[in-house]
């Protein structure tokens, strides 16, 4: 919820936008422009004059508080609890993988068996933990930046780790478009955190194009799965082979 901290910020936003000073702002309300830079400078600004000003912006109350939430900062991880909650319905965790996929509310009842009322259901549910903002004609906003990571060792990989990751490896990587590729190497600590971001940066590319390819026909798309990783790592039945330092 906005406070009135935020909401006097974004009207600072909006009068500069709009060319509007505090000398013609308090000519328009009818008040002495000390007055006008008081309240501005406290943030002590009851609902109602800030009515006042919205009027001068011709603009409503539901748009300024849209502005400020795009201006939030948004989330590049959820909290302990939020991913308690999340894992603990398989059916919320799909709709936030959806979400964080952004399909939208008429893919999700197209592809899985959610009814359109459970569809607004778990889209309130993802509101609620602030993964999403859910908007008016069940579209959302996601709340969640695009370096958003689950925790490394929280609830939701640990799924994956203990339900998923077999699965997933099960397969041959050889149908088209697909590969798994082992490398092994020692390199210099600093090159390790550049390989990590260029990793990164092959996660978010791939994030961008499937927004891209949204408009494309469904015979002309097929889902995949990219996992990417790295770490400092020997496995574990070659580890006594290992010379001690």
């Amino acid at each position: 919820m906005s406070t009135t901290q935020d909401l006097v910020t974004a009207l600072k936003v909006e009068l500069k936008a709009a060319g509007i000073n505090y000398a013609q702002l308090a000519e328009q309300l009818g008040m002495s422009e000390s007055s006008i830079k008081r309240i501005f400078a406290k943030a002590d600004m009851p609902l109602s004059r800030i009515d006042d000003v919205l009027r001068v912006l011709k603009m409503d109350f539901a748009e300024l508080a849209r502005k400020i939430a795009d201006a939030q900062p948004l989330r590049r991880e959820l909290t302990l609890e939020q991913e308690k909650a999340v894992v603990a319905d398989r059916r919320l965790l799909l709709m936030a993988t959806c979400c964080l996929s952004q399909w939208t509310f008429e893919q999700i009842v197209a592809t899985y068996t959610f009814t359109d009322a459970e569809c607004v259901k778990y889209l309130a549910a993802l509101d609620k933990l602030g993964i999403i903002e859910l908007r008016p004609m069940n579209r959302y906003r996601l709340q969640v930046s695009k370096t958003f990571r689950w925790r490394p060792h929280g609830p939701v990989m640990g799924y994956f780790r203990k339900d998923v990751a077999a699965d997933y490896f099960s397969g041959g990587f050889d149908a088209e478009g697909e590969m798994l590729m082992l490398v092994h190497g020692q390199v210099g600590r600093s090159l390790a955190a550049s390989f990590a971001e260029r990793l990164q940066r092959v996660g978010q590319d791939f994030a961008q194009q499937h927004l891209a390819d949204q408009k494309l026909p469904p015979d002309q798309k097929r889902p995949y799965t990219l996992v990417v990783g790295m770490r400092s790592w020997l496995f574990g039945a070659f580890r006594d082979f290992k010379r001690e330092a």
